[in-house]
């Protein structure tokens, strides 16, 4: 069976190859086997870049260890979304006001030195945060690569001063991390070393934006591009409705199974890129169902419920589907 790689696994395959370090090394292969197609086809291929991934490990000394269990965070929940912003923006307290994690949180920049997840409920699913360390010239050598794994990145601006500077630094340091903030739509990067990020702006400290010009500012500004929120981590001002940009934004879809004759399973939903079909969901729940897939029965976007649908049907947040093999 061919392993049908993706553009992601073949771009981060590329930075493994141009990899100066063994932990760069590492970072890369984990990306490649983050981003990999779970099927038949890959099997082989998984377990080559495991033995690999282990071998460099275990060659690494007590010091260099220590730094690539820093970096390491695995993706849990629906999706993974990344904090980016610079010291004293306020990341640490808002992931500790969405999640129950609790991240250093202090008054005065740089109190975050490594990346600390946390679990953001949102409705019935939920989604990991990831605060990390501050933007700056000596950022965290291992930051771009969590940057690059997470399926978002959620930048934080103050809204207690002038946003547009702070965010014009925020894109600099990213970019020289070789991290681009980009609509889907846009341009390709400049570099095959490079990584487009979807990205959500929430302007953090909104109680002190006396009369909002701050945020009207930063909207006015990248509003076209980007979907722009204000919020207060200490008030919890914004904080439901951030929630919902932050699923929105994922551009994820929640899909519910139903064996015949019984209720659908509504409390773990299979959780699905937009635009999946009937086929990626059967792969979703068993590596074998795709192929197995005699037909499905759908409630939810097809014109009747229950209505008998193809493989090719594409399915929509809060589908049931029943699968016969």
């Amino acid at each position: 069976m061919p392993a049908n790689l993706t553009p992601d696994y073949l771009d981060a395959e590329k930075r493994y190859r141009a990899a100066k370090s063994p932990l760069e090394r590492i970072a890369a292969l984990e990306e490649m086997l983050a981003v990999m197609p779970k099927h038949k086809g890959t099997d082989h291929l998984r377990a080559d870049l495991r033995t690999k991934i282990a071998k460099m490990t275990q060659s690494l000394d007590k010091k260099t260890a220590t730094q690539r269990a820093t970096m390491l965070i695995e993706k849990v929940g629906a999706a993974q979304v990344a904090l980016a912003g610079l010291p004293n923006t306020g990341k640490s307290r808002l992931v500790s006001a969405l999640t129950k994690a609790s991240p250093n949180v202090a008054p005065y920049p740089f109190t975050t030195q490594s990346a600390t997840p946390g679990m953001m409920p949102y409705e019935n699913i939920q989604i990991q945060l990831v605060d990390t360390p501050p933007l700056s010239d000596q950022m965290e050598w291992w930051l771009p690569h969590l940057f690059r794994r997470a399926d978002s990145l959620l930048v934080i601006i103050d809204l207690s001063t002038d946003p547009l500077p702070q965010m014009e630094d925020t894109v600099k340091y990213l970019e020289s991390a070789k991290i681009f903030p980009s609509p889907e739509n846009a341009a390709e990067v400049p570099s095959f070393l490079a990584k487009k990020k979807k990205v959500l702006i929430a302007g953090n400290k909104s109680d002190l934006d006396n009369g909002g010009n701050h945020f009207r500012s930063l909207e006015g500004a990248y509003g076209s591009r980007f979907p722009v929120f204000a919020v207060s981590a200490l008030s919890g001002e914004g904080l439901e409705g951030l929630k919902e940009r932050i699923f929105q934004a994922l551009e994820i879809i929640r899909v519910y199974t139903k064996a015949p004759g019984n209720r659908p399973d509504q409390i773990d939903p299979v959780i699905l890129e937009k635009g999946s079909t009937l086929e990626d969901a059967a792969a979703s729940v068993h590596k074998d169902f795709a192929r197995k897939l005699k037909y499905a029965r759908l409630w939810g976007s097809g014109k009747h419920e229950g209505i008998m649908a193809g493989k090719d049907h594409v399915l929509q947040d809060g589908d049931i589907i029943e699968l016969h093999i």
